[in-house]
């Protein structure tokens, strides 16, 4: 093989340089959860096991590394959307099997780094909020052909609950509401299952209401 072909093939980062930057991320997301996304950067490199300069060699400054465990986060939910269909025979267990995995996720708790700084028109996370957006109002649709969800909410509905039970109360210690997220959650999915007990006020939320309100 030629110097001039060598130098033509794809570089593909090593298994170890892969692993380092799997642990920043995961790192990231705990330390992101716990203190927010101002979250000292050596806390994050001390956590993942590493060094500043390994953190730093991966991603050169802090937007950087939210803008990756945004895409991790995202990724990972969408992930539990599909699997749910999949695994799930009942539409409507599917849908509460999917939400509760959600939120261990602490989505809630990671909306702070969505902030007007963030570049939210980014390919990369346009394409994973579509697939996600896309796996959950799957998710729902299947529920409702099956009269199994009510017909008057939307997938922003869901989202805005599952971002709201998973959001730290001001004044309070994140981890230590944790215990109730599940427990809250399950009462919320019981008054989406049709049929319905009660006329919601106002109209459901859709995924366009929830960008206008974040733009």
């Amino acid at each position: 093989m030629t110097a001039a072909t060598e130098a033509r093939r794809p570089h593909r980062p090593r298994a170890d340089a892969l692993r380092n930057r799997e642990r920043i991320v995961t790192a990231a997301r705990e330390i992101f959860v716990e203190y927010g996304p101002d979250a000292p950067l050596d806390e994050i490199a001390r956590r993942a096991g590493i060094g500043n300069a390994t953190l730093y060699r991966h991603f050169t400054d802090r937007s950087a590394l939210v803008h990756a465990v945004v895409l991790y986060v995202m990724g990972r939910v969408g992930d539990m959307a599909e699997r749910s269909v999949t695994e799930e025979g009942d539409p409507f267990a599917a849908l509460r099997r999917f939400a509760h995995a959600a939120i261990d996720e602490r989505i809630g708790a990671l909306c702070p780094m969505l902030s007007s700084a963030f570049d939210r028109t980014d390919p990369t996370l346009e394409a994973g909020r579509t697939r996600l957006e896309a796996a959950v109002e799957g998710l729902m649709e299947r529920a409702r052909r099956a009269g199994r969800l009510r017909t008057d909410v939307a997938v922003g509905d869901l989202m805005v609950a599952l971002s709201q039970l998973t959001r730290p109360l001001p004044g309070t210690c994140c981890l230590d509401m944790d215990r109730f997220a599940h427990r809250h959650l399950q009462l919320y999915l019981d008054g989406l299952e049709a049929p319905a007990r009660s006329e919601l006020p106002g109209s459901a939320a859709t995924l366009e209401d929830l960008r206008g309100a974040v733009g």
